[in-house]
């Protein structure tokens, strides 16, 4: 791929033939495209590179079809995608270097293009016109070559629906009226936890190892006393309880609006019990069981004052074991942390909480929406104090990501999940 001009590609075979650092060129070229005013924020990036090493950009084609299927999401991004895309690849421009300049002087064939911005609730402003470098036209499977003899044929616009988009966007990018119609498609996810044997039984005609004698002679005075039919009975099978500790402190204000639908939907359908914590624990159980969303919220935004503070998450963890978790409620139940990690308490202390929660619990699942990013490490005293005792580490950051949140909820102690010690 010696035509391909960028920061994250380098050469090191030694015989002209270039290879590509996937994460570098991900972030690169998403940061020209975000300069050019095409909204690309840190998840597509990272989309972008895990689909760089599936795919290998050996030709230009297969590096434009797949940056423009992860990043672009809408027909109007299309033209300045294409010339940011002619720029940086044909080595016209460097994305380290674009910064938007209006004055700068255009490129040699360059065109007056106007500049999308972003939709934002804010007043729209008047783009003023950009110079961009006008890309040639490009077909799947093609060069970019115009044969004027060729047969006219449709070219496919690759798109991502609205509904789609949605589902892949960060809960942090929503805007107001995408948070209301997330909080209705958070609310129908259904949370189900691994079934456990109870300890009441009930009857089965089947042979099984434990015979019901009460049943079994109660059915013989039908018969002259005689044991005819024998009854067995078989233990019963139930859901481990559902418990979700929210954390609604400044740093993660932007994701607790949808956060807490997931709790109360949780509460309505899966009777599960809900927690939120900031510098106190609060338990919103009661008010999140309504079945109007909007009350629900409304009743547990006036139940507590505790709302975008600090983080005492030794302390919300100490409190809820000693107050509910020994009475019973956290034995063998499957408990959800939705937090950041980033606390106010020595990590000696939440390490020490951690481990008597784990002693109760039978999984323990964390969920953090920041470890999307590219270069996250939970090396923040809290998460990493947490993370020996979790038993899956998932981001939740947006609807999509969801699904990896129900499918650990769901999962067995047994199943195998990747080694949190090692993230």
């Amino acid at each position: 791929m010696a035509d391909l001009a960028s920061p994250g590609l380098v050469d090191r075979s030694g015989a002209g033939r270039t290879s590509v650092e996937a994460a570098a060129l991900a972030v690169g070229f998403s940061a020209a495209l975000r300069r050019a005013g095409v909204p690309s924020s840190p998840d597509r990036a990272a989309r972008l590179a895990e689909a760089l090493r599936l795919v290998p950009p050996h030709a230009r084609d297969p590096l434009y079809w797949t940056c423009r299927v992860v990043l672009v999401s809408s027909r109007e991004q299309v033209p300045v995608f294409d010339a940011v895309f002619d720029a940086v690849f044909a080595g016209t421009l460097d994305p380290a270097d674009f910064r938007g300049d209006q004055n700068a002087p255009p490129s040699i064939g360059a065109e007056p293009r106007t500049r999308p911005t972003a939709s934002d609730n804010r007043p729209a402003v008047a783009a003023e016109p950009v110079l961009l470098p006008q890309p040639p036209a490009l077909t799947p499977g093609g060069d970019g070559s115009i044969d004027p003899d060729a047969p006219e044929r449709d070219t496919i616009l690759v798109t991502a629906a609205a509904e789609e988009r949605l589902h892949q966007k960060s809960f942090a990018d929503l805007a107001p009226d995408e948070v209301a119609r997330m909080r209705q498609l958070v609310r129908r996810i259904a949370l189900a936890t691994p079934e456990r044997v109870s300890r009441r039984t009930r009857k089965t005609i089947w042979s099984a190892p434990r015979l019901d004698l009460r049943r079994t002679a109660r059915a013989a005075q039908h018969t002259g006393g005689e044991p005819v039919r024998l009854v067995y009975r078989r233990r019963r099978t139930r859901l481990r309880r559902l418990i979700l500790l929210c954390d609604v402190s400044g740093s993660m204000e932007p994701y607790t609006r949808v956060f807490l639908s997931l709790l109360q939907g949780a509460v309505a359908a899966a009777e599960a019990e809900a927690f939120i914590f900031s510098t106190g624990l609060t338990r919103l159980t009661r008010q999140l069981a309504v079945r109007d969303p909007d009350q629900a919220l409304a009743r547990a935004a006036a139940s507590t004052q505790d709302w975008a503070g600090g983080t005492r998450l030794a302390e919300s963890i100490r409190h809820f074991t000693d107050t509910w978790g020994r009475r019973g409620l956290a034995r063998g139940a499957v408990i959800v942390i939705i937090s950041d990690g980033w606390a106010l308490d020595d990590p000696d202390s939440v390490r020490t909480q951690m481990a008597r929660l784990r002693r109760l619990a039978y999984r323990i699942v964390w969920v953090n929406p920041r470890k999307v990013a590219l270069d996250y490490q939970p090396v923040v005293g809290g998460m990493a104090a947490a993370l020996p005792f979790v038993d899956a580490f998932v981001s939740g950051h947006s609807y999509a990501a969801l699904a990896e949140v129900a499918a650990a909820i769901r999962a067995d102690r047994s199943d195998t999940h990747e080694n949190t010690r090692t993230r």
